[in-house]
């Protein structure tokens, strides 16, 4: 209501933008080892097995990213692609040389995609891969044998890049995150009261409808507005006419479900999203919201036991439109009725009675 260590990322705009750039790390993978064969001569069975590596990451690339074969959760399916960019890597670099194979390197493609859009413990799990598939390659590339010190000290320098890679975007990933994170909430948060502000507030109306309408289920919009805002400010101060917005915040989220979207509509006005609510049950939310309200209190500098009342206006889909801004619209005109016929009291949106 108030102001999302797995796969990773879950928000879907951020997930269909990494879809993309996974797709052109793979096309990239496919012309390098293109490139590649075109350059250096390799030996016929080489490569006949690099060729089928190739065939099939064209084939999954063009089947995961333009035939939509793969319908699973898009995080899970921005693993899988890793995992197989790593396998095709692990492939063409065995048949080229192994350790001593330029194509190496590649290995740096997939552990920068995982440690920027995936899970710290997936990249983990990606570079140990990586360096498994490294070791396994190495084993008995050297003539003095696993046992020298020669033999770790070389394969140590050669897997260092990729450790350090992994490391170090990791850490750099996590920060981003941090701070898209932070600047997500202050451009979503109203900054007296912490609650959603309406840009925020209207995005997740607009979905919420949307399931609405597919699901054929009930939802309800509430509007609310201080009765005596105005009169504290001027007999009190500004803060105190703050602390008043907060003291309603407080009360409003004792009777609201997790589920339930609060916004700061502007001044001393607020709306609440009731998703999978009808008019009925929106109606007595509202009820419980008013009452609540009016039989609390509040102090200002310790010296004085104030009261307030709030009025409130109700209308759901889809017994007032199938259009969110019409709902709210209808909502808001049956606050200025409750207004207007005393103020704390709640009022239901009726055409007849709120109509033009």
């Amino acid at each position: 209501m108030l102001n999302s260590d797995g796969i990773g990322l879950t928000d879907d705009d951020d997930l269909r933008g990494f879809a993309r750039t996974i797709a052109e790390i793979e096309w990239l993978l496919l012309i390098l080892v293109l490139a590649y064969l075109v350059a250096v001569k390799q030996q016929t069975e080489s490569q006949i097995a690099i060729h089928m590596a190739l065939f099939f990451l064209g084939a999954f690339i063009l089947t995961l990213h333009y035939a939509h074969f793969y319908k699973a959760a898009q995080s899970l399916r921005l693993a899988l692609e890793t995992w197989v960019m790593i396998v095709f890597i692990t492939w063409v670099t065995w048949y080229s040389g192994k350790v001593d194979s330029p194509l190496i390197n590649l290995y740096l493609l997939p552990i920068i995609a995982s440690a920027l859009i995936l899970s710290k413990t997936m990249t983990t799990i990606a570079t140990a891969t990586v360096i498994a598939a490294y070791m396994a390659m190495a084993y008995g590339s050297s003539k003095e044998g696993m046992a020298s010190l020669s033999y770790w000290g070389v394969t140590f320098a050669q897997i260092a890049p990729v450790v350090l890679v992994a490391y170090i975007t990791t850490m750099l990933s996590a920060d981003i995150r941090f701070a898209l994170a932070k600047l997500k909430r202050v451009s979503e948060t109203d900054e007296l009261t912490g609650v959603y502000n309406m840009r925020a507030f209207a995005a997740i109306l607009k979905r919420s409808l949307q399931q609405s309408i597919r699901h054929r289920h009930p939802l309800s919009i509430i509007m609310v507005d201080a009765d005596n805002l105005k009169a504290i400010n001027d007999s009190f101060g500004h803060d105190a006419g703050d602390k008043l917005l907060k003291h309603l915040i407080a009360k409003f989220a004792d009777e609201l479900r997790q589920s339930d979207i609060l916004a700061r509509y502007g001044g001393d006005e607020f709306t609440v999203l009731l998703p999978e609510t009808a008019l009925d049950g929106a109606t007595e939310v509202a009820e419980r919201m008013r009452k609540s309200v009016e039989l609390s209190r509040f102090d200002v500098r310790g010296k004085a036991d104030l009261t307030t009342t709030i009025s409130i206006g109700v209308a759901s889909f889809p017994e007032h439109g199938s259009n969110g801004d019409l709902i709210f619209e209808k909502a808001d005109k049956a606050l200025y009725r409750a207004k207007r016929e005393g103020r704390n009291r709640i009022a239901t949106y009726e055409l007849e009675k709120d109509a033009g």
